[in-house]
């Protein structure tokens, strides 16, 4: 366990985990969820409290990281505003991030799941 960012980090290693990722990441996204409800059925406060296993999600943000980078320059070399796929809120928040280190703003749109983020030319 550590803190990143000011929220609880939880990183859960071993052997074979892929079956508590599951396909995209989903069942790490349900674990997660009820971890935070635990939580919150023990403190009666609502916890940000992050999940990662078998690195998933420390790999899945060094790949939208990259995503963004590669957005930003798209958008700056043709002028054009860019609509991403969808992704998760987590996965939103790193591509928005990236896109300002690079300069430029972006926004969601649509709504879950399929809540996407759109690079904005400047």
């Amino acid at each position: 366990m550590d803190v990143e960012g000011g929220r609880a980090a939880v990183s859960v290693v071993g052997g074979d985990l892929r079956h508590l990722v599951g396909r995209d990441g989903e069942v790490l996204e349900a674990l997660q969820e009820l971890t935070r409800l635990a939580v919150l059925a023990q403190t009666g406060e609502r916890s940000r409290l992050m999940l990662d296993i078998a690195g998933h999600r420390a790999a899945r943000r060094t790949e939208l990281t990259e995503r963004g980078r590669r957005a930003a320059e798209e958008v700056r070399t043709s002028g054009q505003r860019l609509v991403l796929e969808p992704m998760s809120p987590f996965e939103r928040k790193i591509v928005h991030d990236a896109v300002a280190a690079a300069g430029l703003t972006s926004e969601s749109e649509g709504e879950e799941p399929q809540r996407r983020v759109v690079v904005l030319p400047s």
